[in-house]
Parts: structure tokens; sequence; C-alpha cells
């Protein structure tokens, strides 16, 4: 006799994988994924996802400090009365008073957007930890919501 198709998936697919059908036969029960458990696996991929680029983001605004700095530490200690400050693509000579407040306000934005960042990268681990919370208490072993 012909084959005839598996049903197109419903509302409440289990959720399996090998470990979880070990456990049903060995007695254990799959859990049932409902439509708010994938919205919430879904927000967890993409808080997840937006941590790596904020990670990322940090890691180069914080390269960025670390050059403002040492670009005002070298100011301090040079004998010539004008600089050349480098704006985009090009550069241009400005005192060096001038300089040194360009350098000011340049890592004070700097460090701002860090602390953004930082608050940010907070508040979207409180949302992933809480979204952890939920999904292992109903799924246990069943769903891996961890870093390798």
């Amino acid at each position: 006799s012909p084959r005839r198709p598996p049903p197109p998936f419903k509302e409440g697919f289990t959720l399996r994988s090998i470990g979880s059908a070990q456990s049903n036969m060995s007695g254990g029960q799959a859990e049932e994924v409902t439509w708010e458990d994938q919205q919430h696996i879904c927000a967890f991929g993409r808080f997840n996802t937006r941590v790596h680029e904020v990670n990322a983001e940090l890691k180069a605004k914080s390269k960025m400090a670390e050059d403002l700095d040492e670009a005002s530490n070298e100011l301090i200690i040079t004998d010539e009365e004008s600089v050349r400050y480098g704006v985009g693509e090009t550069f241009v000579m400005v005192e060096n008073d001038e300089a040194e407040s360009m350098l000011e306000s340049a890592s004070a934005e700097v460090k701002k957007e860090i602390d953004e960042l930082e608050a940010e990268k907070a508040e979207l681990k409180s949302g992933m930890d809480e979204l952890k919370g939920k999904l292992y208490k109903k799924f246990g072993h069943s769903i891996n919501l961890e870093e390798e």
C-alpha cells in the first residue's frame, strides 16, 4: 500500500530530541511545545544574537576609548604648538588646546556609548535568564540554551 505523507504540524507539536526519545523509552514524557513556548524560544534566540552584536560593538568602542586615551597622553607630552587631528579620512592642523578639548569630547562620547551598551547587555542577559528559567522549567534537558 502507498505511504501517506505525515500530517502537517499543528499548534502544540511535541519537542523531542535524542535525549527525550531515550527518556520516552524509559517512561519519560515529551513536552508539548505551545505557541507561547515557540515565542519564548525565538525571543531567546533574538536576545542571544543581540548580545553577540553588543559584545562586538563593546570591543570596538573599548578599543576606540583606549586609542583616544593614548592620543590624549601623546598630546600631553608633545612640545609642538599644533598637531594634526584626524577628521574622517583627513587630517587638519589644530592648536594643542583645541585638540585636547576635541579628544576629551570624543572620549566622553565613546564612554557614554560604552555605558549604554553595557546597560543594554545587562537588560538582554536579564531577559535571557528569565526565558531560560521558564524554558528549562518546562523542558528540562530536552532543550539546550547554553553557549558552546
